[in-house]
């Protein structure tokens, strides 16, 4: 009766190192931790007035396709923008004239930075910093817009 309870017993216990291990994973994946990036690649940056809930290790995405990472995210003292470190994969290059967006996945998604590439035939090197950037929209400050343009309407349907 006792090999069948320790066979039991093994058989549970791979059951929860399993599912401790499933567990690991999902909250790497959910961190943006799992890719382990071996590549080197290059560094760019970018100064946004306003980058939202950007975060590092968030993806950068291009045509939706990850070709890159948010590598440190800080403010530039001088001018007070969020100045925005990125890890592009070595595959790919940019040209001068790129355009560095901060845009969601999704309604309520997490925030990425997309690159549109332009039709120069420079291309940006390590340490470049790209010159066309859009920052993040705020939900919460489009929508006190939204609220503020309708109080100030009269009555009537007409503004002021």
């Amino acid at each position: 009766m006792s090999v069948n309870r320790s066979k039991i017993d093994i058989v549970v216990g791979l059951f929860v190192a399993a599912g401790i291990i499933a567990v690991v994973v999902l909250a790497l994946k959910v961190g943006n931790l799992a890719s382990f990036d071996t590549e080197g690649g290059y560094r760019l940056e970018a100064n946004f007035d306003n980058i939202g809930g950007l975060k590092p290790r968030a993806p950068v995405k291009s045509a939706g396709v990850v070709v890159g990472r948010v590598e440190t995210i800080g403010l530039d003292p001088e001018t007070y923008e969020a100045r925005v470190a990125l890890r592009i994969f070595p595959a790919h290059r940019f040209t001068k004239d790129t355009i560095a967006s901060i845009l969601t996945s999704g309604l309520l998604g997490e925030q990425y930075v997309s690159l549109e590439a332009g039709g120069d035939s420079a291309y940006l090197g390590s340490g470049d910093r790209i010159a066309k950037t859009q920052s993040a929209m705020i939900l919460e400050k489009l929508i006190g817009q939204f609220l503020f343009n309708k109080a100030s309407e009269t009555p009537g349907g007409a503004s002021k």
